[in-house]
């Protein structure tokens, strides 16, 4: 796969392999790992505590910044290690009350306090915007270093912890006949004041490389990992400020990650007990489910279109399709497991947001576990 000839893996099975006997928690198949109560010792309660960054995507903000001059850019690269945290966190069931703490790296000679002050004001104003919605996070400060020998431009990343009653724990029990309802993570939200592109935070090493071109290379050494072989860096032809299908190539591979949980929230408040698995299809693409089932065979065979993002991507070079749906979410972020009645009904709930929504599967029975998708590219199997 090109994605691992960049340094990264979508499987990520060396650290899979490394925390296979890592105590799972209380529920062992939740998105999230969930603890006993140790902050009040009350068995009617328990503790998640998560933490994410937003990836290789800071080194394309980098890029952006240093090519146009617009600090906002990294306002977006806050949401997307705060939404990374967020949406893994509202698939197991926490929807409020979060404390987050950011941890924030720069090399100093790089990055300007301008670029911190950005970063720290985008998480504020983030919040606030939460909290107009009914979701209430608290910002508990963090650690920010200048950790030059460590970090090429910047890091940004977030730990968030919450309290719930053990009752309102979803945990994922997928079941031979549910259907898929997937969402998509393109479009413009009620919540959103621009069209996202729906990139989110996986996959950003492949994009960035597969997308833009070698000038990057010779003029932002610092933006990439000088080890990579060379006939994968920055292999593609566009630059940050063209145009493609309408919209800047910058803007496409920087929106930030849609966050779900407005959404999740009302799904859950509406249709609980019918939700048998919530799955956030993040780091693994559409086979992100593979993680949460056994002896199921999961068909997705009407995924939500492909947004323009992940087409400029693969065009560049004719990447792999198969690669790209176990790299990229492809549009489809989010997707929930239930029946087909309740199903109609969450994809209204989505529309009240001006998100799409449709069933892109089912699930059957099967021995192990395995995804196919069949797609108007191919038909994959894993």
């Amino acid at each position: 796969m090109s994605y691992e000839k960049r340094g990264v893996s979508a499987s990520k099975s060396e650290v899979h392999e490394a925390i296979q006997k890592l105590d799972k928690g209380l529920f062992p198949n939740a998105f999230c790992k969930i603890l006993p109560d140790y902050v009040a010792n009350d068995d009617k309660f328990v503790n998640i505590m998560h933490a994410d960054t937003a990836g290789t995507k800071t080194s394309l903000a980098y890029l952006y910044w240093k090519e146009t001059g617009d600090t906002s850019v990294w306002k977006g690269v806050v949401q997307d290690a705060i939404v990374m945290n967020l949406d893994d966190m509202a698939c197991a069931g926490i929807l409020d009350n979060i404390i987050l703490s950011s941890t924030i790296g720069r090399n100093k000679g790089l990055v300007s306090g301008e670029v911190v002050r950005a970063l720290i004001d985008g998480a504020m104003e983030f919040i606030e915007r939460m909290e107009a919605l009914g979701i209430h996070i608290h910002h508990a400060g963090g650690e920010t270093a200048d950790v030059g020998d460590i970090v090429r431009t910047a890091d940004v990343g977030f730990t968030a912890f919450a309290r719930m009653p053990k009752g309102e724990v979803l945990n994922i029990d997928i079941k031979p006949g549910d259907v898929i309802v997937g969402f998509a993570s393109y479009g413009q939200s009620t919540y959103e004041s621009e069209y996202n592109s729906g990139i989110g935070s996986n996959g950003l090493t492949f994009a960035r490389h597969e997308t833009l071109s070698y000038h990057y290379s010779e003029t932002y050494p610092e933006s990439y990992d000088p080890n990579l072989d060379a006939d994968y860096v920055y292999t593609g032809n566009e630059r940050l400020t063209n145009h493609y299908e309408g919209h800047l190539v910058g803007k496409l591979l920087l929106s930030p990650t849609r966050t779900f949980v407005p959404v999740i929230k009302s799904l859950l408040n509406n249709h609980r007990p019918e939700i048998h698995g919530m799955i956030h299809n993040t780091g693994g693409g559409q086979t992100k489910v593979l993680h949460f089932m056994d002896n199921l065979h999961v068909i997705k065979d009407n995924l939500i279109e492909i947004p323009p993002v992940f087409k400029m991507i693969q065009s560049q070079n004719n990447a792999d399709w198969r690669e790209m749906y176990q790299v990229f979410n492809m549009g489809q972020r989010l997707e929930v497991y239930t029946d087909h009645a309740s199903a109609i009904k969450m994809i209204d709930i989505a529309k009240s947001f001006n998100i799409h929504a449709q069933i892109v599967g089912y699930v059957e029975k099967g021995e192990g576990k395995k995804v196919t998708l069949k797609t108007g590219v191919g038909e994959f199997v894993y």
